[in-house]
């Protein structure tokens, strides 16, 4: 049985920040002004993957106190920084600076576990064997520790520098973004933790079949068990994603590429995958009028007011472009979203030579 989603009231989008091998500042460059791009359209938040060892970006921290020299208003995410990677209070520290440089908007993403291509660069990360340190949960549950800023050492404690003395914490700190801080859950364990830990909850096209070979069935499962399990009296966010891709006012070959793309992948969507019975939502593909009706009968999108497009990774930014425009203009305020602003100058994509 379908319901009506209720009224988006949170937009954003989250791009894998490709780039040509050859040329990397062309690409990076190319995302930067997709995101100056998406807050003139109106977006509430622009997002980034972290990615090693790929064409995108390895650290999400630099490439958003870039992007938060760039924009001004749109909230600025990871999805996800996988934290078996991570120092629990040196990525404390670039995040805390990435914030503050942007004026308190960041929206900090994580998964745990081991994290992609452990093999390859685990040594590497941990300057040794990295098979027994500690890739759980518990690294999270530091780095939010981290950033709430209590005091190292004793009551009289402190630490001297130029014209300074002061007690010791994590510097700079923002008391603010330990409750601004995401966890991308598709498994019911990982929705179950981030709800107890009141960690906001993003969970996208790809879950695991648990309890169901229904992708709608298995994803609204988790959002309940998250909610049952998230403090009540704490304001805690969900947000959805899904490939959205319109059509409207790409042109023909582009409009072709596209379904091709979709084709590509529709075969994955119809059995749970793998061994961990991995499922994929279909990707979105069409006219408006096709998605707007798509995701009004997309029976999760009525259990929360925020929805993120996620782009694919083979598109180039005119490609993106193109989408977030479509988007903003036919599909959104069909599903009862209004843009905070809205500049002219976003009216039209701008032209953009492929990455």
């Amino acid at each position: 049985m379908s319901a009506t989603p209720s009224a988006i009231e949170t937009l954003s989008f989250l791009t894998p920040g490709n780039y040509a091998d050859s040329n990397p500042a062309a690409g990076l460059e190319d995302t930067l002004r997709l995101f100056e791009f998406g807050e003139r359209l109106g977006f509430d938040g622009a997002w980034i993957r972290q990615r090693h060892l790929e064409h995108g970006v390895g650290s999400a921290a630099v490439f958003l106190a870039a992007a938060g020299q760039r924009t001004s208003r749109i909230e600025l995410g990871t999805a996800v920084i996988p934290i078996g990677y991570e120092s629990p209070f040196r990525l404390a520290e670039d995040l805390s600076m990435a914030d503050v440089l942007s004026g308190g908007r960041l929206q900090p993403g994580f998964s745990a576990g081991t994290p992609p291509h452990a093999e390859l660069i685990g040594d590497l990360v941990f300057d040794g064997d990295w098979r027994g340190y500690d890739l759980s949960y518990g690294r999270i549950s530091r780095l939010i520790d981290n950033l709430r800023g209590e005091y190292l050492g004793d009551l009289d404690t402190v630490i001297h520098s130029p014209g300074n003395t002061q007690r010791p914490r994590l510097q700079p700190h923002n008391p603010g973004l330990a409750d601004r801080l995401w966890y991308g859950g598709g498994s019911t364990r990982s929705v179950r933790w981030a709800g107890e830990n009141g960690l906001n909850l993003l969970t996208g096209n790809i879950v695991f079949g648990e309890h169901s070979d229904d992708f709608g069935t298995a994803q609204s499962t988790l959002i309940d068990e998250y909610r049952r399990r998230v403090d009540a009296t704490r304001q805690t966010r969900l947000a959805v994603g899904r490939v959205i891709v319109p059509v409207d006012s790409a042109d023909r070959a582009t409009q072709e590429r596209y379904r091709r793309y979709a084709a590509g992948r529709y075969e994955r969507t119809l059995a749970p995958q793998g061994d961990r019975r991995v499922l994929f939502a279909p990707d979105l593909v069409g006219t408006a009028d096709e998605i707007v009706h798509r995701l009004r009968t997309d029976p999760v999108l009525v259990r929360t007011t925020e929805l993120r497009l996620e782009l694919p990774y083979e598109f180039h930014r005119g490609d993106y472009e193109q989408i977030l425009h479509d988007t903003v203009e036919s599909i959104a305020p069909a599903l009862g979203w209004q843009p905070a602003t809205k500049e002219p100058s976003a009216a039209r994509p701008e032209p953009a030579a492929p990455a």
